[in-house]
């Protein structure tokens, strides 16, 4: 078969109209403007999508330092990788506040978070060592372990007995080949909200030699006493040995780091490819990265806000009937029975009708037969907003329950 025709039998009869369905955001301009509160074709709508868990995006000082760096630098400098011309003082600050913060010797910064977690697998193992991995990590693992040359074992979700017999697996190969095992999980998946057992998992090392990499991405900045991540909530900071975090979700920018010993950063540092050959952070960025950190530690109540809206938005909609699976993190999924006809209706009303803008989630990432719509509390959402989108919610779970979707019909390209 044709390649393109291969692509067109995949995308279906409607593939031709399958562009962008969102449509565009116009994002606010002015300083006190809420972040949430955005205008889409050119009506506002509360939005529960948005990667900026704290507030940061819209926050004065962030938008000061931002606006300062970019006056004093454009936004192209470093002009080169970080191994020719692309370093600087502010990157290796920003590296070393990081360590510091995330309780490890050393860190490296990564240009994006999907790629560098692609890359960080790659140079960590070679095709005498096993990977050992969650059932449900992201699919930027699932990338890397995908240029991965030797073996791959996957437990089951969370199951620590499943990670247990897949390490039993992995030990006696490596005592063929001579090399080691690497276990990789998430701090929090982001699409259930479920915490990784990362203490149960760092307890295994009692009976097995292996290593640790945690992707944090939804941890960094929203979990802990201080926001450091889902390894100082559950008290095993010591126990993970390699530590990845983004900041495109608490810190409402672009990139990513990677934490470890000063050993393995270096070897990191000088080895991954996706950095190597690739254009340094731009200065503005980093800058104003440093920014945001000061703030994430100086200003503790963005962390209690965000919580305070995520718990009280994950309590009333449990306590009108709606299942959020086990999330025990502010990620907010919810979880309704249809088809994904019902889906697109669903999210469509909420838009159009309830001015309500959030993420859907159907099969293949969860089974057929359910809708996942996940909400992003942030710490700029008020309780009135909670409030409106609860009374919407209960008023879409009662159409889809007496056949709304199925009677009408809705555009939803």
């Amino acid at each position: 078969m044709d390649i393109f025709d291969k692509i067109a039998k995949h995308m279906g009869p409607l593939g031709q109209h399958q562009k962008w369905s969102h449509g565009y955001f116009s994002f606010p301009k002015l300083e006190g403007e809420i972040a949430p509160h955005m205008q889409f074709r050119g009506k506002e709508h509360l939005v529960w999508s948005l990667n900026n868990y704290l507030g940061l995006a819209n926050h004065p000082e962030v938008r000061k330092a931002d606006e300062e760096a970019a006056a004093r630098f454009g936004m192209a400098y470093p002009m080169g990788a970080r191994m020719m011309s692309g370093n600087s003082n502010y990157h290796e600050q920003l590296e070393q506040e990081l360590a510091e913060f995330v309780g490890k010797p050393d860190a490296f910064l990564l240009n994006y978070g999907y790629q560098g977690m692609v890359s960080i697998i790659d140079t960590l193992v070679d095709r005498n060592d096993v990977v050992v991995y969650d059932a449900e990590s992201h699919a930027c693992i699932v990338d890397g372990l995908r240029l991965h040359m030797g073996k791959r074992f996957v437990y089951k979700h969370n199951d620590i007995e499943s990670a247990r017999k897949q390490l039993e697996r992995a030990t006696k190969l490596v005592e063929e080949t001579g090399g080691g095992i690497l276990l990789i999980t998430e701090g929090v998946f982001g699409m259930s909200g479920a915490q990784g057992k990362l203490k149960e998992i760092v307890e295994l090392k009692k009976d097995f030699n292996f290593r640790i990499l945690v992707d944090d991405a939804h941890g960094f900045g929203t979990m802990g006493k201080t926001g450091a991540g889902t390894h100082e909530a559950q008290d095993c900071i010591e126990g993970i040995d390699v530590y990845f975090g983004t900041f495109a979700k608490s810190m409402a920018g672009i990139g990513a780091f990677v934490a470890s010993t000063e050993q393995i950063t270096n070897f990191l540092r000088y080895n991954m490819r996706s950095q190597t050959f690739a254009k340094a952070l731009p200065m503005p960025m980093v800058i104003g990265l440093l920014k945001r950190l000061e703030l994430l530690k100086s200003q503790p109540e963005l962390k209690d806000k965000l919580w305070e809206i995520a718990m009280t938005l994950q309590k009333g909609l449990r306590e009108r009937g709606f299942d959020l699976g086990v999330t025990d993190s502010v990620v907010t999924p919810v979880f309704l029975k249809g088809e994904l006809s019902d889906a697109t209706a669903i999210t469509y009303d909420l838009r159009e009708n309830y001015s309500i803008f959030c993420s859907i989630v159907v099969y293949p990432v969860i089974p057929k037969g359910m809708i996942e719509l996940r909400l992003i509390p942030t710490a700029v959402h008020t309780l009135e907003d909670v409030q409106r989108t609860l009374d919407a919610f209960s008023e879409v779970a009662e159409k889809l329950e007496n056949g709304y979707y199925k009677e009408n019909l809705f555009a939803t390209v």
